[in-house]
């Protein structure tokens, strides 16, 4: 039976009915983890219950390829010689994890009677036989350890703690250390078995506390800064911000971060300065956009593939591009300042590249004869279907997001995820206006920010092209969704898939420039305020634009028979749509 990709998130899988984590090795650890990928059920057939699970899952993959590179950092650095500050920490984390074992046997009840006997469970201990079996281990030890002796099991004791996530130390074969560590385990044990004994007598012995992520100073390598390592800290955060965050931008910050700690190393938190910072810019800026897929650098770690790209002469992404993933990345330092105090300044701050572009320069509006050949075009007056609606035909899909979210664009200002994720419920009258309810209520909703949230009047010119009439059509045929059609893409968006396909559109009309795209729609409905003489502020209430200063604080805005009145004031000198009237 094969493996299915689901849309909602990227390792999101489905074998028959049930749904599956599924992701790959990243590749700076596939060489060496035991692995080829990560996949393994998540134990429902229910999609909203296996995307909430792979949420979870994601993340705890996550943290287990991040203690793969802690582990392979160790085995590149061993340590000659462990500190005295050092073994202590280390026997202390046993004496306590002893202690904790012994805990879980005492909690789950020690039994009394025979075997065989009623009540008896044979998956737990006899408590007699547990308790011969501390005293002859506890004798055995004490008289190795009074003869300076130690066999293999305290050797391989030894290895397992250093090992532990947390410590994930390596020390070299021939350190003169391996013997007082060994030592310090067997004494370690000896305390362990005397609580224990203590608590067979019924004595209460609390399991003490012993946290590797709070001792860092205590198993930190000599001469390194005794923070806890970056790549910790950000599962920490990951595991923080994952439940409010979209996959799309758990993905970017994620992948970010990681490219950060290429270029910068993998290093305690406070061994961080500006001059990491500047190498992670550097790096970005000599990448090209879209740089994993180009073919010259597929497979290449980022600070080699940013070398090569420099080397073959590409054109690197653009500053906005690059200002975007330096937010990304101080996004993490920013939250780690609060949460450490070991954190030092954000290295990141100050290098954003300057832009001199207004925001209004980076995307252009259409140009009235640009407006006039996308509402020519076969997905509006005719195409052959909706596989090939470049091409001409009988089929106007009016019952298509891809007819109607150009329009919606045009007439309400609106981006394009606000369009293609509306409920039939979001369409509505109130107070006698025909209003469109941009909102979040919804799990496959989502806005910019929380200004974004607004009710907007229909546009006369919608209702001519029977906007409503499709809603109402929707409404009956049981549909959630206005736009059923409109599927989500991997990265939890309505949005990614349709503007690839506004983007071809241009393309093929031959209306394709480089500052135009879907998002030039919400500039001609600005353009068409101002010059339907429409108030900054109420185009700004139409867009979902916050007010600025202390008005933005104060009231509930503009009432919507002020807004309604805006929007029936609103016009396109020049554009005729009529032709797609009853279309």
């Amino acid at each position: 039976m094969s493996t299915v990709k689901v849309t909602g998130h990227p390792r999101l899988y489905r074998r028959g009915a049930r749904y599956y984590h599924r992701a790959a090795i990243p590749q700076d650890i596939q060489s060496t983890y035991p692995k080829a990928e990560e996949t393994f059920s998540l134990n429902t057939s229910n999609y909203q219950e296996a995307l909430r699970l792979v949420r979870k899952a994601a993340v705890e993959v996550d943290r287990k390829f991040d203690k793969h590179r802690r582990w392979l950092s160790a085995q590149a650095k061993p340590l000659d010689k462990l500190t005295d500050e050092q073994i202590e920490h280390l026997a202390n984390l046993y004496h306590a994890s002893l202690l904790d074992e012994d805990e879980d046997i005492r909690t789950e009840g020690i039994f009394e009677e025979e075997p065989g006997e009623p009540g008896t469970d044979w998956e737990r201990w006899d408590f007699d036989e547990y308790a011969e079996e501390i005293d002859d281990s506890l004798a055995h030890t004490r008289h190795f350890y009074a003869r300076g002796k130690a066999d293999a099991f305290f050797k391989d004791e030894a290895e397992d703690v250093l090992s532990r996530e947390g410590v994930e130390l390596t020390l070299s074969p021939d350190s003169p250390s391996w013997r007082p560590l060994v030592r310090a385990i067997q004494a370690a044990y000896i305390r362990a078995g005397k609580d224990q004994q203590a608590r067979n007598e019924g004595e209460v012995v609390p399991t003490p506390t012993v946290s590797s992520q709070a001792s860092q100073s205590a198993i930190s390598e000599p001469g390194i800064s005794s923070g806890v390592l970056l790549s910790a800290v950000v599962s920490e955060w990951m595991a923080e911000k994952s439940p409010g965050w979209s996959q799309k931008t758990i993905n970017d910050h994620r992948t970010t971060i990681d490219r950060f700690i290429t270029v910068a190393g993998d290093k305690p938190l406070d061994a961080y300065a500006k001059a990491d910072g500047r190498a992670f810019k550097s790096t970005l800026m000599k990448l090209p956009s879209n740089w994993t897929k180009q073919k010259e650098l597929m497979g290449l770690r980022v600070d080699r593939a940013a070398e090569r790209a420099n080397e073959l002469g590409m054109a690197p992404m653009s500053a906005k591009n690059v200002n975007k993933l330096i937010g990304y990345a101080a996004a993490f330092w920013n939250w780690a300042a609060k949460q450490y105090d070991e954190c030092p300044p954000n290295p990141l701050n100050g290098l954003k590249v300057t832009i001199k572009k207004t925001a209004r320069e980076e995307r252009d509006p259409f140009t009235l004869s640009e407006l006039q050949a996308i509402f020519k075009a076969p997905v509006f007056t005719g195409c052959k279907s909706l596989h090939f609606w470049k091409q001409p035909g009988s089929l106007v899909p009016r019952n298509s997001g891809m007819y109607w979210a150009p329009l919606i664009g045009l007439f309400t200002g609106s981006r394009l995820q606000e369009i293609l994720q509306l409920y039939v419920s979001d369409v509505k009258k109130v107070d006698g206006i025909d209003i469109i309810d941009i909102n979040v209520d919804g799990e496959d909703k989502k806005l910019k920010n929380p200004g974004s949230r607004r009710q907007t009047p229909v546009h006369p010119e919608l209702k001519r092209l029977g906007f409503l009439e499709h809603v109402q059509k929707m409404r009956q045929q049981g549909n959630k969704r206005v736009f059923p059609d409109m599927r989500m893409g991997s990265d939890g968006y309505y949005s990614s898939v349709y503007s690839k396909r506004f983007i071809s559109l241009l393309v093929n009309l031959k209306v394709k420039r480089e500052q135009n795209a879907f998002h030039s729609l919400r500039h001609n409905f600005e353009d068409a305020c101002r010059n339907s003489g429409i108030s900054k502020d109420v185009m700004n209430a139409l867009q979902g634009h916050s007010e600025a200063g202390m008005s933005g604080r104060y009231g509930a805005g503009y009432s919507l028979d002020v807004l309604n009145e805006a929007m029936c004031q609103l016009e396109y000198k020049g554009l005729d749509l009529s032709h797609l009237y009853g279309s």
